[in-house]
């Protein structure tokens, strides 16, 4: 019999998005903040991801205190809903400010910009009672091997996140890597380039990471290896778990939509290195399909958390007292067909 499982659950209002892509227009239409958290309400989530700009619209055109006056009312609303905010993200890659970059542009008022709006979302974030600031680096890069330094690039990065430290005392940075689009290259593509540069900070401590399941695949790695290295360190503070279907555009696909054994072994190391127990969140970074219709809009949510589920029962139930023996026999031909037996079911 299966055990109940501890883990809570969470998207973001980007989660439910309207089937734009690069080549065509919008297939849904959109939906206001209100909606979007009655829909999270209704399919019985837990929290909810912001980025600044989700959390306070049109962000740079308001005042400090008009953006944290915002933020309060936010928090409000959540705690009515009996919804917590897991983490806040800047929003610095749709800005014109952040076209050559954001932490690492060749533009210092660039730069200062960026750092400004990232120590205003950990103001956010403190409003709204999240200690995390997710960083997806998303501009961090070049296009162009000669336009920037790699090493100086680096630098500009902890010193970037040196001042968010500094900024407060309780807040962690929770790197998001990814190898690339929109940039050609990134600085920081893997988890392992995130742990490096964590390092390297005024507070390695309160430096760690987040894995997105399709970032990894994108780079060619396994994400169930990428979540054992990272909580190795003890670093993993959130998961956007999704699919992908090879070394393409980011297809935030529902997860287990492409591949259900890897989806298996990243529930399964998630389960043996005990995330969750801590107050970690999984979280769905997953789109739906462009030709979903508006009535079947949130199924993509809903049906990533039963497969979730479901693979948190094949864990629970997969034989691994016979998985040690014929690991001890080296016998990893029956183990692998053990693997598919028992997802097969």
């Amino acid at each position: 019999m299966a055990k109940k499982s501890h883990f809570r659950f969470c998207f973001g209002p980007w989660n439910i998005s309207e089937g734009a892509d690069p080549y065509g227009p919008t297939t849904r239409p959109a939906q206001s903040f209100d909606w979007k958290l009655s829909a999270l309400k209704k399919l019985g989530f837990d929290a909810m991801m912001f980025h600044d700009d989700d959390a306070v619209p049109d962000i740079d055109s308001k005042s400090h205190s008009q953006v944290l006056k915002e933020a309060r009312q936010l928090r409000r609303r959540l705690d009515d809903a009996g919804v917590v905010a897991e983490m806040v993200a800047p929003r610095l890659w749709f800005s014109p400010n952040t076209i050559d970059g954001a932490y690492t542009s060749n533009d210092r008022k660039c730069r200062q910009y960026a750092i400004d709006r990232s120590l205003q979302s950990i103001d956010i974030a403190r409003e709204l009672g999240t200690d995390i600031l997710v960083l997806w680096l998303a501009r961090e890069g070049t296009y162009l091997r000669e336009s920037k330094s790699g090493l100086r690039s680096v630098e500009l990065l902890v010193e970037a996140f040196d001042k968010m430290l500094a900024h407060d005392k309780k807040i962690r940075l929770a790197i998001e890597p990814k190898p690339n689009e929109p940039m050609d290259h990134a600085y920081v593509p893997t988890i392992g380039h995130v742990l490096a540069v964590a390092s390297q900070t005024r507070d390695p401590k309160r430096t760690g990471a987040l894995i997105e399941s399709a970032h990894c695949i994108l780079a060619g790695l396994d994400p169930a290896d990428e979540i054992d290295f990272a909580m190795s360190f003890g670093k993993l503070w959130s998961v956007h778990l999704n699919d992908q279907n090879g070394l393409k555009y980011d297809q935030d696909k529902p997860f287990g939509s492409t591949n259900l054994r890897s989806a298996f072994n990243q529930v399964r190391v998630l389960m043996r290195n005990g995330y969750g127990r801590n107050g970690e969140f999984v979280c769905f970074d997953v789109h739906p399909f462009r030709t979903t219709k508006v009535e079947h809009w949130l199924a993509h949510l809903d049906n990533s958390r039963r497969t979730f589920l479901r693979l948190v029962e094949k864990v629970q139930t997969f034989d691994e007292k016979q998985a040690q023996r014929l690991i001890a026999d080296r016998d990893y031909q029956a183990l692998d067909q053990m693997v598919i037996e028992h997802l097969l079911g």
